[in-house]
């Protein structure tokens, strides 16, 4: 291979896939002629270990991460002021463990051989649920950070930040449900949906007033309205439970 290439693969602590395959990915990766970094966990190594992941970036020209969704990898990584250069993602919700072995093989042209295989372990622990902000698609509307009680994010006209995203709650994704432009996303979650790092769906209708596209995109409004204020309503819930929950452990150290 032209290039120095690596692996990056998250050995994810979130359980949204099975210790099985992720098992299945590793055994895979050992038997293949290339550097390969096994990171416990990806999303806190973009938090706690960020020197660990320059350095990679810097000694490696071509870097494959075998992750979780392209979008919310990539935007976690900026988010946390990581800076690896170009890479690739295989996302291990969407493919087997054979179908990335197979793309490393052949798109790749990785060879088989023996790895030099390296497995790293932070100690920090990271909440289930980590926002990750999509600045591609956010408008600043601010309404991630006025809905989140628990000093996540900062906010002003002109920016929005996750500062401190080690406070944001287990089992409340609320803030993300909130956005209008699907831009907050949540590496973590048990998920195969936009909150989770898919890409949006950007199909749009035509409408010509006064014709019967008009009637069905009023309707579609309309069954948009009623599940818009369920997700408002269900991101209500998980804010009052995540509110429950630290009471509740406020008041056992007591």
């Amino acid at each position: 291979m032209d290039q120095k290439s690596c692996v990056i693969f998250c050995r994810c602590g979130a359980n949204v896939i099975s210790n099985q395959k992720l098992d299945e990915i590793a055994n895979g990766l050992k038997s293949l002629d290339i550097h390969v970094f096994e990171l416990h966990d990806l999303c806190a190594f973009s938090v706690s270990e960020k020197d660990v992941l320059n350095a990679i970036g810097t000694e490696f020209q071509k870097k494959i991460v075998i992750a979780c969704y392209p979008r919310a990898v990539k935007n976690m990584l900026k988010q946390g002021g990581v800076d690896i250069g170009q890479f690739e993602v295989l996302n291990f919700k969407d493919l087997s463990s054979e179908e990335i072995l197979s793309r490393l093989r052949n798109e790749h042209q990785v060879p088989d051989g023996k790895a030099l295989y390296q497995e790293q372990i932070t100690e920090l622990d990271v909440p289930a649920w980590f926002p990750v902000i999509d600045e591609s698609l956010c408008t600043l509307c601010g309404k991630c950070a006025r809905f989140c009680l628990f000093g996540v994010y900062t906010f002003d006209k002109k920016s929005l930040n996750v500062v401190n995203p080690l406070a944001c709650k287990d089992k409340c994704p609320a803030c993300g449900r909130t956005c209008p432009t699907s831009a907050i996303m949540f590496p973590r979650l048990d998920e195969n949906t936009v909150l989770a790092g898919d890409e949006p769906g950007n199909k749009k209708i035509a409408v010509d007033k006064g014709s019967l596209l008009t009637t069905l995109n009023e309707r579609n409004l309309s069954r948009r309205n009623i599940f818009r204020q369920g997700v408002l309503q269900q991101a209500e819930e998980e804010r009052r439970k995540a509110l429950e929950e630290l009471k509740f452990t406020f008041n056992k150290k007591d």
